[in-house]
């Protein structure tokens, strides 16, 4: 799950083209109503649905078949200073992902606990 820190917030908005993906928003905004809850959205080629990420949300996904092509929107330049990230199981949050992921980076996996 990834977001980058203000100055350097990213809107996104998110498709798939090809194939199926389970998309997730995590709210990390501190004045926000829904506050460290997440959402989750299947996107698909044949849904043609977009996802829309406001800015100080982190956004994760899983692919749910092979060959998924995935279209990305982003507002800001990639700031690497300002990237930051939370683990996709991380307890604080409680994501309903469908599975675990199959191949997942050595950083993306060990973010450490959330501590708000």
């Amino acid at each position: 799950m990834h977001y980058q820190v203000a100055p350097h917030h990213e809107v996104k908005l998110v498709r798939c083209v090809r194939g199926s993906i389970r998309d997730v928003v995590l709210d990390l905004r501190p004045e926000s109503p829904t506050y460290l809850r997440s959402a989750s959205y299947e996107l698909s080629a044949n849904n043609q649905l977009a996802l829309y990420i406001p800015a100080g949300c982190a956004h994760g996904l899983l692919t749910l078949e092979d060959d998924c092509h995935v279209l990305y929107q982003i507002s800001a330049e990639h700031e690497p200073d300002a990237a930051r990230g939370v683990r996709w199981n991380d307890p604080a949050f409680a994501i309903d992902w469908p599975f675990a992921p199959v191949e997942i980076s050595a950083r993306d996996a060990e973010y450490p606990d959330h501590k708000p």
